[in-house]
């Protein structure tokens, strides 16, 4: 250790004493007791044998006693007795001792360096780190022993950057670590990621011939390894002589902690190869990374193998899977898994306990979340802050608030976390009220409200419809509660006025954080962009796109998929198909989005195609995939295929078809014209058929001009939604044209309120950046003589009808004089432009009729423009005489 200590020159040193003694009479001698009497100066042997003794049977007043009486007759204690009364208070946890003796430092005989290296260890093994800072600092000459005692102090108290500054005024008073200083110092390298420090102490360890040592360079290998520089850390793991468990274990950690799963493994293999098992640490380390990387299977098969090597699982290994299933979406294994661990006799943690209650919690089990709860108060865990934070959470979304706050009195130390929960439960519950009460309390506490508290709280009142109070406490947060607005708390006012229905607001927000320098994440975008996903928000999208463009956010997969499904919706397939193509990774949402966007568009050649490449590339269909792929069969006329598609959604892929299903194949079946076949087919569905059934029969019987069977598809359609006035208004339509009028005045009887709830068709176009709305009938929007001429010349030039057999049953008749909103779109559009526009996009509340249906595809043919119309049954697009729909809607 001489070898590597450079000496210091420094004056001789001078007492340490502290700065505010306490009263002397503190100290006084008690006369009741006997006072030993000594010859000046000199310290007979027998009292310090004595001041030993009492040390060690812990009898410290008497020994202070014993210090007083030294004092008054002027002698002095040797340095080994002196330390050793230290090292009493140190095993004790004694400060008060610890303080009385450090006011007796005078009696020292010699005060050294290691005395007062003792007095520094007392202060901070105590955990009073500033007193041991005050005599370190104040210390002339300070050797190996005390910077290792300060460094010691720091590391327990965690306070790694100050460890490292230590180490650069260490080497500055020529001081050098020795074998044992060199891991701890690295230690805190690794934990403030100082990867810079981490070289420098490297290289001095070569240069003092420290790198024979194996536990000098696992340590710098960890750190390495830690801070992610795999680079060097693997180049040093190479270049080591010898290596044990614990240098496979730490670079297997680096690689597993940077993700690289496959590396890991090769590296786990070639350690058996060179003759060394992997322990239970290797296992563990492997285990829990597949988890985090959501490979749980692979995490599951590990954990079978460790096994079957004789190696027990313990605490770790179970929590690592009970935490990977709950945090990939596989509650109902995370507790299967709980299950087995408490069979197998292993006692869980804190952590496993809140891994279960939140898997309990997602599943929105109670009685499970029960049964986990009484396990936690049999074995202690109820003061668990982390526990208890779970178990709020668990009770406020299952509607239990007054669960959730028995627990949260229970608390006993309560942080940031517990305060936010119990406050979020009761937003949950819509006792804004209460909550906010909390919240006032919360601010009087020792735990302050953090960004996240106030969030909740402006999420609260937004979800309870209170706009005004939410956007109150968004003022009031930087100003009041001196908190820095953040992205989350603008989503909130995003996300709010959304749910409320306020898209211009919520847009608003969205453009105002912005302008404000707040960049918006993934969550703003996929709380925007579905708003947006309309015909006449084109501009709105391209604006959002702009925005996930400027903040790199393109090549996070859900906010790519939203791109894709949105600018389909919107009328822009060819963006959509731009997105996909260039997107680098790919999962089973983007590919449904994508066939689904060509779907909406009539374009079932290219869905189908897509769903071929979909099963090439390895990506399994689910529900949503086959619903889409049975529509693209309908929409090419190949019943056969989408017969077939169907049948394998339980035979090849174990999928329980849903409604949805069983609609898609009404559609098949109807458009081309097989109704028997969907009739047939709706009896025999094994569940009760919806309104969307019924509504996919209904269509098609419409269409191809079957009257008695789109009465009874209307009859069950009745029965499904009873309030529905569009339902009843159809019906009376298909009553009429039978001649029933009993069932006529039947239905009238029933619907009494019809005649006061006559639905009013609407449409919106974007004409120069402006929105407009059109009601049917609405004559101040004719006003123009020449538009109402445009209009008749139009529908004069328009007058073959394009449906022979079609039942004339809509949701909207056109009376005389009373014109539907879309062709005042058209009109307005058309007439009131210079230039006629390449594409007109209209949005419409009602099903369109038959003849305006036919207007519109003159009008794509005579003006040479795309027309693209949603309204309340399909997507429409108008291109060169020819609709997208295929004439079936």
């Amino acid at each position: 250790m001489e070898n590597f200590t450079i000496p210091c020159k420094s004056s001789p040193p001078t007492p340490i004493l502290p700065s505010k003694l306490g009263n002397p009479s503190e100290f006084s001698l008690r006369h009741a007791k006997p006072i030993i009497s000594f010859s000046r100066k000199t310290l007979p042997k027998f009292t310090d044998t004595h001041l030993n003794y009492l040390c060690k049977n812990g009898q410290f007043s008497e020994a202070i006693t014993v210090l007083d009486s030294i004092a008054q007759i002027g002698s002095k204690v040797p340095p080994t007795t002196y330390m050793n009364l230290l090292q009493s208070c140190i095993d004790t946890n004694s400060i008060q001792l610890g303080r009385k003796l450090h006011e007796h430092i005078d009696l020292v005989e010699e005060i050294n360096p290691f005395v007062e290296t003792k007095l520094v260890s007392m202060y901070a093994k105590c955990g009073f780190l500033d007193d041991a800072r005050k005599v370190f600092h104040a210390m002339r000459e300070r050797n190996l022993y005390t910077w290792s005692a300060m460094i010691g102090a720091c590391l327990r108290d965690q306070r790694w950057k100050e460890v490292v500054e230590l180490f650069f005024s260490m080497m500055k008073d020529g001081v050098l670590p020795d074998y044992f200083l060199f891991p701890k110092i690295l230690q805190a390298c690794g934990n403030c990621s100082n990867i810079e420090a981490t070289k420098l102490i490297h290289s001095i360890a070569v240069r003092c011939n420290l790198t024979s040592c194996i536990h000098v360079n696992n340590s710098i290998l960890a750190v390495y390894a830690k801070c992610g520089n795999l680079e060097w850390a693997r180049r040093f793991f190479d270049n080591m002589d010898e290596r044990d468990g614990v240098s496979w274990n730490a670079i297997i950690s680096g690689y597993c902690h940077k993700g690289e799963s496959g590396e890991a493994r090769r590296l786990f293999d070639a350690m058996s190869k060179e003759g060394i098992e992997p322990g239970l640490v290797t296992w563990n380390t492997l285990i829990a990374s597949h988890n985090q990387l959501r490979h749980c299977d692979v995490a599951m098969e590990l954990m079978r193998r460790m096994e079957s090597c004789g190696i027990t699982p313990d605490v770790y290994t179970w929590t690592s899977m009970i935490s990977g299933f709950a945090q990939n979406n596989r509650k109902h294994q995370s507790l299967d898994f709980f299950k087995k661990m408490l069979l197998a006799g292993v006692q869980p943690n804190g952590i496993t306990i809140t891994s279960a209650i939140s898997a309990c919690t997602s599943l929105k089990s109670l009685n499970q979340g029960l049964e986990i709860y009484s396990l936690a108060i049999k074995m202690g865990f109820i003061d668990d802050v982390l526990v208890g934070n779970s178990l709020i959470d668990m009770f406020s979304k299952c509607g239990e608030v007054e669960a959730a706050q028995k627990i949260f009195s229970m608390i006993p130390d309560k942080d940031v976390y517990t305060w936010n929960s119990m406050i979020g439960g009761y937003c949950q519950a819509k006792y804004c009220g209460k909550a906010y009460e909390l919240f006032t309390k919360m601010q009087e506490s020792d735990v302050h409200p953090n960004a996240v508290t106030w969030n909740v709280m402006i999420t609260g009142y937004m979800q309870n419809g209170d706009a005004d109070q939410a956007m109150d406490l968004f003022q009031r947060m930087e100003k009041d509660g001196k908190i820095k607005r953040n992205t989350a708390s603008w989503n909130s006012l995003v996300s709010g006025y959304l749910q409320l229905g306020e898209k211009n607001k919520a847009f608003g927000v969205f453009r105002q954080m912005q302008a404000y320098c707040v960049n918006p994440n993934s969550v703003t975008i996929l709380s925007v962009l579905p708003s947006c996903a309309n015909l006449v928000a084109m501009k709105k999208v391209k604006e959002i796109h702009g925005s996930v463009l400027r903040r790199n956010l393109e090549s996070e997969i859900p906010v790519a998929n939203a791109l894709i499904d949105t600018y389909a919706k919107s009328g822009n397939i060819a963006y959509s198909r731009i997105i996909f193509d260039t997107m680098s990774s790919k999962d089973t949402i983007t590919w449904n989005s994508a066939i689904s966007g060509y779907v909406l568009h009539g374009r079932s050649d290219v869905a189908l195609d897509l769903f071929d490449q979909m099963k090439k590339s390895g990506f399994k269909p689910n529900r949503g995939t086959f619903a889409n792929i049975i529509h693209a069969y309908s929409l090419a006329g190949k019943v056969d295929e989408g017969t077939q598609a169907f049948h394998s959604i339980t035979e090849d892929y174990q999928i329980i078809p849903g409604l949805e299903h069983y609609s898609a194949m009404v559609d098949l079946y109807g458009r081309s014209g097989r109704l028997q076949e969907a009739m047939e087919f709706i009896e025999g569905m094994p569940i009760e058929p919806d309104s969307s059934v019924w509504g996919a029969l209904f269509t098609a019987c419409r269409i191809y001009g079957n009257l008695a069977l789109a009465v009874r598809a209307g009859e069950h359609l009745l029965v499904s939604e009873p309030g529905n006035v569009l339902i009843q208004q159809l019906m009376l339509q298909a009553y009429a044209l039978c001649g029933k009028s009993e069932d006529i005045s039947k239905l009238r009887k029933f619907g009494r309120d019809y005649p006061k709830k006559k639905f009013l068709g609407q449409c919106w176009i974007e004409v120069k950046n402006s929105l407009h709305t059109f009601i049917s009938g609405d004559r101040l929007k004719l006003c123009s003589i020449f538009l109402n001429l445009w209009l008749q010349n139009i529908e004069e030039k328009a007058k073959t009808p394009d449906f022979c057999n079609e039942l004339c049953v809509e949701e909207e008749e056109e009376e005389i004089g009373w014109i539907h909103s879309e062709k005042l779109a058209f009109a307005f559009a058309l007439s009131g432009s210079p230039s006629v526009p390449q594409s007109i996009r209209i949005m419409k509340n009602l099903r369109m009729c038959g003849d305006c249906h036919r207007i519109a595809k003159y009008i794509s043919v005579a003006f040479g423009c795309d027309i693209y119309l949603s309204d309340a049954k399909s997507f429409h697009h108008f291109s060169n005489g020819r609709c997208s729909c295929g004439d079936y809607w």
